[in-house]
Order: structure tokens, then C-alpha cells, then sequence
């Protein structure tokens, strides 16, 4: 197993914009001697300046010694020559995303450090591969992908291109580690891990709002309250900017060779034609402004407390999605009448609540209207996917075309009565956090199937790079890979788009009845 590099080993870091910065930030901190270099001296001196008043701020709050912040602050030091790094064990590049730029800084490197120095590239979706191709030794190259804010963000990635020393890898992950960082292993692929796996979170928002679903707000509050995701995709869209958001998707789109899976949206190309970026613009999917009102997500009226409620399920058949929802009832004060589901019976499939006339299901990717046809039984009600049954705040539901304004207004009262803010959303195959849970959870398969990362890897990686209340495989674990399978299949089956085809790790899984984890 490889080892961290030691404490008394020198680091160098090409380039002091924020990830340079915050990179030389977090590599001072854990006790290395940092020097930090640009091609503009006087960015170098102000990055090490606005490092200090960060060092001091942690202390003001408590979070870091004195001592400790003037030691971190002594070992940044400033260089006005690439060749002062010479004696450095490793450097990381931070410089801008252009893979010529990069490999003319590589060549220069070669001809100033050690043979046994690390040349590490910060690139978030430029192949390490290429980067080092024309090196003459492409071996000690590696990718080390930090996020932005660094001193924040926990994960690191760390590439390897095909000519990457495994021990090389294997040091920077231990050297990352000793920084205090959450690192992962990654092959240098398209997007590596987060950029690849994220696509679908923003890519069903956009569907599902082009398919209108419902506004912006409405879809964000149900991704954040019910499906537990920090921010919503529209939110975090305005935030990222949308010609970013949208230049990555092209970029993994490209690189993949036009698979649907990856196709950028239409709507989003409208909006940076627009030039409605996000909150650097003023204007996205928001306004923003001193003047900016917020817009509200939407919520159904309230509606009088249902008498009671019963679940069609199989005797001592445990379901880990519907049961929380049934324990949430019962908590409300509901008495959940338990009964066998009826042989041929449409209306009493399983697993299934019943209130006032309406079947209420878990959405299995098929439209409540396709559904309500399918068991003759049209008051059909829909609820989505959520993290936390217990603690979310929301739920949304989706009702049949056939659905009685009573029967569905009953459902409502229902799950109001469970102390949740209750969404509407327009009959869309998978609902929402549904389908984006399943096509996070396929991307990540597929990732895994070729090889990419493992299945540890993905779920760090989500969790720790975009904040994930939950990793994509493990949550496909939680929801059970069978319906995770059973959804995707009737999206593929609604849409007719290869955008949906199912992982074959998903059905070998599926097909050898084992989990991602445990």
C-alpha cells in the first residue's frame, strides 16, 4: 500500500486563483511547505495575503490555533520563477481548462523537477491521458480533481490516465487523505465521476419542466423537502451559471460520442442564448436582485381529514419504501388497516394505500393514468419518492386523468393530516426525485460496469462532491434495485429513448439478487 508523502516534503501549486489558492490553503494547513506560483507575481502575494485573513478568521471562530494559523501562514511561500520549484516532491497544476496550455506547462515541468517528483493536474473534464501523452514520462502524471470551495468541499478524484503509475495514484490518494480530504480512485474517463453521474440531476429537472411538470420552484421545493437534496437542480443551476452548466453537458455529451444519455437540453441552450445565466446575470431560472420576489413552490389546498386508510400488502412482506409512509400514518393517528391483496384485482395491487375509494402507489416510472387504465380502477393517486418518509416536509403527488376530484382530494386530506406539505405535479412518467434517483443510480452503475470506480467510490464521491443526501447505489440498495430496474424500464418503455436503458450491473444485480452494499 502506498504512503502519504512526508510532512517535511515540499508542494508546489501553478496557478493562485480560488482552487489554486484554496489548494495551497488546505496543503499549508496540514503541515507542508507550500510554494505557490503564477505567472502574475502580484496575484501570488494577494493569494497568500487573503489566505492569512482566512487563517485569522478560523481562529476568531475558534476552529484553528493561533500557533497553528501562523505556522500554516509561514510555510506558504511566494515564487516569481517556475524553477524554484525544483525540489519539490509534487506539484499541482490549477491553471485554465485548456489542454494545450496544460501540456506546455507539463513539458516545462519535466525539464525543472526531480524524475521522482509528482506532476499532478487539478483538470475537472480535460482526459489526463491526453495531458500526459507527449511527457516523457506520462507514468507520473496523475489527476488530482479538488472542488470548489477547496478548504470546504471533502472529495478529491484521483485520475489515472492509462500511462499513470499505480503507485503514483496510490500516494497522492494517501497524501490526500493525510490532508484531511475524502479521496477516491477514478479512471480518466469522461467527466470522471461527479461531472459524469450528476448529468441526470439536472437533465430530468429540464425534461420535467419542458414536459411541464410544474414551475422551477415547485420542482426544486420537492427535490429539496422531499427528495433531501440540499439544493434543488434549478437553484443550483442559476448558481453554477447556466453557460457552465451547459458547456460541461456538451463537453460529456462529446466525449461520450453523442450518447442520449448525456444530450444537452434545448431549454437550457434558449436560456444561455438569452443569456440568462443565473445569479451572475441577474436573471435564470429566478430573478435576482434587490427587487427579486422569491417564487413560492405550489401546494394543494387543504383538504378535510380522511376517516381511515388501509394498505393492500402480502402477510409478513415488508416493503422499506411504503412502510415508512405507513408508519408516518400511523404516527399521525391513522389506524392502517392491513389486508391481502385480492388474486386479479387491478385496484389491490400491492403494495398499496386506500383511502376513500382511491388506490394510492408509489410511482414505478409508469403515469397514474397508465396505471389507473391498467387496473381498471380510475381514481388512481401517485405519491414520489422520498429520502426520509419520516422527517420530509413534502410529498408529491400525481393523479390519474380518470381521478375523481373526491378521491383525489381524499389522498390530499391524507397525507396533510401526516404533517406534510402536499405538491401537485402533472401526470409525468417517475414523478420526479423518482426518476432522477434511478437515473443517478444507473449512471452510477454504469460508471462502476466499465470500470470507472467502485461502488464505494461513486457514493463518496456523490456525497461528498455535490452533497448528496445519499449515495446514488446505496440509495438504489434503500429503494430496492428491483423497482430502481421496474422504473427505468417504463420510462424506456414510455419514451422509446435509449436516454433510459437499463445498466446491465443493474440487472445482474437484479438477476443474482445481491445489493451494492452489505
Amino acid at each position: 500500500m502506498a504512503t502519504a508523502l512526508g510532512k517535511g516534503s515540499v508542494v508546489a501549486v501553478i496557478g493562485s486563483g480560488a482552487m489554486g489558492a484554496g489548494i495551497a490553503q488546505v496543503v499549508a494547513a496540514a503541515g507542508y511547505e507550500v510554494k505557490l506560483f503564477d505567472t502574475r507575481p502580484e496575484a501570488v502575494q494577494k493569494a497568500i495575503l487573503d489566505i492569512g485573513k482566512v487563517y485569522a478568521k478560523l481562529v476568531e471562530k475558534g476552529r484553528m490555533g493561533g500557533a497553528d494559523a501562523q505556522a500554516a501562514n509561514a510555510r506558504l511561500h511566494c515564487v516569481a520563477d517556475l524553477h524554484e520549484v525544483a525540489g519539490c516532491a509534487l506539484v499541482i497544476e490549477a491553471i485554465v481548462e485548456n489542454l494545450d496550455v496544460k501540456r506546455m506547462l507539463f513539458a516545462d515541468l519535466e525539464n525543472v523537477v526531480a524524475d521522482d517528483c509528482i506532476l499532478a493536474t487539478n483538470t475537472s473534464s480535460i482526459s489526463v491521458t491526453a495531458i500526459g501523452a507527449k511527457l516523457r514520462r506520462p507514468e507520473r502524471l496523475v489527476g488530482m480533481h479538488f472542488f470548489n470551495p477547496v478548504p470546504l468541499m471533502a472529495l478529491v478524484e484521483v485520475i489515472s490516465g492509462l500511462a499513470t503509475s499505480p503507485v503514483v495514484a496510490g500516494t497522492v490518494f494517501a497524501t490526500a487523505a493525510a490532508w484531511g480530504k475524502n479521496p477516491v480512485h477514478a479512471k480518466s474517463t469522461p467527466g470522471f465521476i461527479v461531472n459524469r453521474v450528476a448529468r441526470p440531476f439536472y437533465a430530468e429537472a429540464l425534461r420535467l419542466l419542458s414536459e411541464q411538470a410544474a414551475d422551477p420552484a415547485t420542482l426544486d421545493a420537492v427535490l429539496r423537502e422531499a427528495g433531501g437534496f440540499r439544493m434543488g437542480p434549478f437553484e443550483l443551476m442559476d448558481l453554477i451559471g447556466h453557460d457552465v452548466n451547459f458547456s460541461v453537458t456538451q463537453s460529456v455529451f462529446n466525449a461520450y460520442f453523442g450518447d442520449p444519455r448525456f444530450m444537452p437540453s434545448v431549454l437550457q441552450q434558449e436560456m444561455v442564448n438569452a443569456g440568462f445565466l443565473g445569479r451572475k446575470s441577474g436573471r435564470g431560472f429566478y430573478q435576482y436582485g434587490d427587487e427579486a420576489v422569491k417564487a413560492a413552490a405550489s401546494l394543494e389546498a387543504p383538504q378535510p381529514k380522511p376517516e381511515a386508510v388501509g394498505v393492500s400488502i402480502e402477510p409478513g412482506v415488508k416493503n422499506a419504501v411504503t412502510e415508512p409512509v405507513e408508519q408516518r400514518l400511523r404516527a399521525a393517528g391513522f389506524s392502517v388497516a392491513h389486508r391481502k391483496p385480492l388474486p386479479g384485482a387491478g385496484q389491490h395491487e400491492a403494495p398499496g394505500f386506500h383511502c376513500n375509494g382511491a388506490a394510492v402507489f408509489l410511482t414505478d416510472g409508469r403515469t397514474a393514468t397508465e396505471r389507473a387504465n391498467a387496473n381498471n380502477h380510475p381514481d388512481t393517486v401517485l405519491y414520489d419518492l422520498q429520502f426520509d418518509p419520516a422527517g420530509a416536509t413534502r410529498i408529491a403527488l400525481a393523479r390519474s386523468d380518470q381521478c375523481s376530484d373526491a378521491a383525489y382530494g381524499a389522498v390530499v386530506g391524507l397525507f396533510q393530516a401526516a404533517g406534510l406539505h402536499v405538491t401537485r405535479l402533472d401526470d409525468v412518467p417517475g414523478m420526479a426525485v423518482m426518476r432522477t434517483v434511478a437515473m443517478l443510480a444507473n449512471e452510477a452503475a454504469d460508471a462502476v460496469n466499465q470500470g470507472v470506480c467502485s461502488a464505494a467510490a461513486v457514493d463518496i464521491a456523490m456525497q461528498k462532491g455535490v452533497n448528496y443526501p445519499r449515495g446514488p447505489l446505496a440509495w438504489a440498495d434503500s429503494v430496492g434495485i428491483a423497482h430502481v430496474v421496474t422504473v427505468l424500464s417504463n420510462l424506456a418503455a414510455t419514451y422509446g429513448e435509449e436516454r433510459y436503458r437499463v445498466s446491465p450491473l443493474l440487472r445482474r444485480k437484479l438477476a443474482n439478487g445481491t445489493r451494492f452494499h452489505g
